[in-house]
């Protein structure tokens, strides 16, 4: 007789766009159910309580709720650290969205803080439960390709977010590419010694402006001597690209874009393919999912989840070394 995983009760930190996306997570997942929603956006709070059926009350209560085990975290990044501290203290499991901080020292203190009260703690980094992805990392672990030798990641957005995100993003860096070096150390499967980047304004001046970068190519690089490419974008005219391919000594694997639908037609003008889909909100859906079902699964085995803080820390100490890169347009050696 199979027994039935015990059902998660969740409250949501934040019901913005990924707010809402997680709260759909959540939905998917029968062992997982929202309890209640934090949000000072009535409307954005409204919208979660009439889809899910969540209570809508502040931060306090949630974590002064005996009916709640879990909160996931979807607030601004400089509320991550205090909120994962509080909802620790009260014994509860915390997801909270990357980054856990832009500032390396304070999500090394928050971490101490996790490990000396036996918190359970999650990084939200879903490319890793990404069915295409599962199965390429599948078949590196099984030697399909040999020994991994190079690694080419493509991140591209379809434009960039609003001036005003960016400006309190942390940047291309700790923004978006952070994503891409959670990818790369959990595929090369070693961890990075040097990077090295370029980054500049092409798509809108206004990215400068603020700060920031929209283009940046980085290189990392292992004591092995394992490469990997990456090259981000904040615009692609074409939709969503997200791809990867890894070289090994026998070989190689690969995983493509996804496509609004898998209907291409053929004709005397050539091959034609619907658009890619548009955002993460669409291409990362079943990801989402398996990121809370993976969860569920370490708070009840009471166990650490497959993403930790510490996976959170390392993505963010390759961002500062990009930046730093770009910076002093130079190699930035890691410890």
């Amino acid at each position: 007789m199979v027994e039935t995983m015990k059902q998660l009760k969740i409250g949501l930190l934040g019901a913005g766009r990924i707010g809402s996306v997680h709260a759909d997570a959540i939905a998917s997942v029968s062992s997982a159910r929202l309890i209640a929603v934090a949000e000072p956006m009535a409307e954005a709070a409204s919208l979660i309580k009439e889809n899910h059926g969540a209570d809508i009350r502040s931060i306090n209560e949630i974590a002064e709720s005996n009916d709640i085990d879990a909160v996931i975290i979807c607030t601004p990044t400089d509320t991550h650290a205090n909120l994962i501290e509080q909802f620790v203290s009260e014994g509860k499991a915390v997801f909270c969205e990357k980054p856990i901080d832009l500032d390396l020292q304070r999500v090394r203190d928050c971490l101490g803080f996790v490990e000396n009260n036996k918190g359970t703690l999650m990084l939200g980094f879903q490319r890793r439960f990404d069915p295409d992805f599962v199965a390429l990392k599948k078949s590196i672990d099984n030697g399909d390709i040999g020994k991994v030798e190079m690694i080419t990641l493509t991140s591209r957005d379809p434009a960039p977010p609003p001036i005003d995100y960016i400006k309190r993003s942390g940047g291309i860096f700790r923004d978006m590419a952070i994503h891409d070096f959670d990818v790369a150390r959990w595929l090369l499967g070693e961890e990075v010694s040097s990077v090295m980047a370029a980054a500049s304004v092409l798509t809108d001046k206004a990215v400068g402006e603020a700060g920031d970068f929209d283009s940046a190519n980085i290189i990392l690089s292992t004591a092995s001597g394992k490469q990997c490419t990456i090259t981000n974008s904040r615009r692609a005219s074409y939709g969503y690209d997200q791809r990867i391919e890894v070289h090994g000594s026998k070989g190689s694997v690969s995983a493509g874009n996804h496509h609004q639908s898998r209907v291409t037609v053929a004709n005397a003008q050539g091959y034609t393919q619907p658009p890619l889909l548009d955002f993460f909100m669409s291409r990362y859906i079943p990801a989402y999912s398996a990121e809370i079902r993976e969860f569920v699964s370490a708070v009840n085995e009471k166990r650490a989840p497959a993403v930790t803080g510490i996976d959170g820390l390392r993505a963010l100490e390759l961002a500062e070394a990009a930046l730093e890169s770009v910076r002093n347009s130079t190699v930035v050696q890691l410890d």
